[in-house]
């Protein structure tokens, strides 16, 4: 018994609560609050439905999703069309924070409105954080590459002179798929026709950067035995078959002796080309247009146009921000780039393959640009909106994802229906606000903290209301780096249902196909070969 009593003292002394606090440290009883503040009661005229306070309301919500989500019954047709929609470095925390900008927090995108939804792990096969190039290889070929590769695996290494020629190092994307299917195929981007994304459905490249000649003479190869990525487009077995070509990047098609017809100045290439010209000369059989505005490009007749390139800038196309604000009547969307696209894919009978990108949600990322890169989101989820209003989810399957994410975080406690753009506090150290959206690096740390201030900048002495206004980062760099985080699936339409659960980026393609029985792997019709 004397064993026992001595036994539960020094039980009692070891794990008793009084000297777990010591052994953890000393308790402060204001630790919880310092992690999640008192913060001030709010008004409530940021509420635009009163029911919000109510129980009823939110188990209304909650009642019907799971009544949805019970009686959805699988689609198992088989997809006559197929569209890719993907947003360059579309993270989650793009979404959230573009759904807040599109109208409040209780929106949703068009995109997130679809039936199925799952998460792709993005890392290349050399790399944690992927950049567009790998990352198109995987979602679009089915083959994780290298960082900066395109349409080739792992074996070809970035600026690898000839290596990408080799045709037991290339990978074949799923436009190549379809198109041996008898389907059409295009791509869509806001971004250079040629840039790393798009480059994934025709080109074999070792440097995402080889868009003309220059660029792979820069490298010290030969431009003579590596083909650039805009001379695959135009002449490439998988380039010159794409029925529909739409976006910017001139400057790489042209020669530096061709006035371009909008700025007036030379293109990029050095090699005496025009690609363009020599575009339109393939294929003289079919009806093949050209255009360079969006007057001509709303022109365009589908039912006599067979091939379609439109390059509506010398480089990428503008930021719809700037389109706004500058009056640029010439300046297509991408809701209208994706309009024409399908007016003239859907003339096949047999359906098509249709690649869009969001380029530009990337590029305002990199410049710690949150507006630019918001509002391209909207843009994106507008364009997609189009997309399916216009092709039954009966034969057509659209899935939306994004390449990568970025290091913007949404964070703070701003109130409920706060300006997304604006402050989200001031309960900081320094006593100054600081605000919702911000980076983990890139060149906004410069606009933000300077020696002249000793320390950060107060925010509200910045014009945070400009569209190019850089938003704070932790590290000062010339261009905010990719996140690695994995990013998002949407799919509707048949075999959406597959699209769930987090997957390999690789698998994406794979699994588009064997909704539409095309590609040589194992599909919805049993075909592998």
């Amino acid at each position: 018994m004397k064993f026992l009593i001595k036994f539960a003292v020094i039980f009692l002394t070891i794990y008793s609560p009084i000297n777990c606090k010591s052994v953890h440290g000393p308790y402060r009883e204001d630790d919880e609050s310092r992690m999640h503040p008192n913060l001030p009661a709010t008004d409530r005229s940021f509420l635009k439905n009163p029911k919000e306070e109510t129980n009823e309301y939110w188990e209304e919500i909650g009642q019907e999703f799971v009544e949805q989500q019970i009686n959805r019954k699988l689609n198992l047709n088989t997809a006559k069309n197929i569209i890719l929609f993907m947003g360059d470095g579309m993270s989650i925390a793009t979404v959230s924070a573009a759904r807040v900008y599109s109208g409040g927090e209780e929106q949703q995108l068009e995109f997130e409105k679809s039936t199925y939804t799952g998460s792709s792990k993005t890392y290349c096969v050399n790399y944690q954080v992927a950049d567009s190039a790998c990352s198109a290889t995987a979602y679009l070929t089915g083959v994780k590459g290298n960082m900066g590769t395109i349409g080739v695996n792992g074996q070809v290494k970035e600026r690898e002179c000839r290596a990408a020629m080799d045709p037991k190092k290339q990978t074949e994307s799923i436009a190549s798929w379809a198109m041996k299917a008898g389907k059409d195929a295009g791509l869509v981007t806001t971004t250079r026709v040629t840039h790393a994304s798009p480059a994934g459905v025709f080109a074999h490249i070792a440097d995402r950067d080889w868009e003309n000649n220059v660029a792979i003479e820069e490298a010290n190869c030969d431009s003579s035995l590596d083909d650039d990525i805009t001379e695959q487009l135009v002449h490439g077995h998988i380039g010159k078959q794409l029925k529909v070509i739409l976006g910017g990047g001139r400057g790489v098609f042209t020669n530096t002796t061709d006035k371009d017809p909008e700025t007036q100045q030379g293109g990029w290439r050095t090699d005496g080309k025009n690609l363009i010209n020599e575009w339109l000369e393939n294929e003289k059989n079919l009806n093949s247009k050209y255009v360079w505005n969006r007057t001509d490009l709303m022109n365009i007749d589908a039912k006599t146009t067979d091939r379609l390139l439109g390059l509506f800038d010398p480089s990428h196309c503008q930021y719809n921000l700037d389109i706004k604000d500058k009056n640029m009547k010439e300046e297509p969307s991408l809701s209208e780039m994706v309009d024409k696209a399908i007016d003239i894919l859907s003339k096949n009978e047999k359906g098509f393959f249709l690649f869009v990108e969001g380029g530009r949600i990337d590029h305002g990322h990199h410049g710690t640009q949150a507006r630019y890169a918001l509002d391209e989101t909207v843009e994106f989820s507008k364009a997609y909106k189009l997309a399916r209003d216009r092709l039954s989810e009966s034969d057509t399957l659209i899935v939306v994802t994004a390449d990568h994410a970025h290091t913007m975080s949404y964070a703070g406690y701003p109130n409920r229906g706060n300006d997304i753009f604006g402050t989200a506090g001031s309960g900081s150290n320094d006593k100054l606000p600081y605000m919702t959206l911000s980076y983990a690096n890139g060149p906004g740390f410069d606009v933000h903290v300077t020696k002249e201030a000793n320390g950060r900048v107060d925010v509200r002495k910045l014009d945070t209301k400009r569209s190019d206004f850089k938003f704070p980062t932790t590290v000062p760099l010339d261009s905010e780096t990719h996140g690695g985080e994995d990013v998002a699936i949407y799919a509707s339409g048949p075999f959406a249902h597959l699209f769930s659960g987090t997957i390999e980026q690789n698998v994406i393609p794979h699994t588009m196909a064997y909704a539409a029985c095309i590609g040589d792997g194992i599909t919805k019709c049993g075909q592998k070969k």
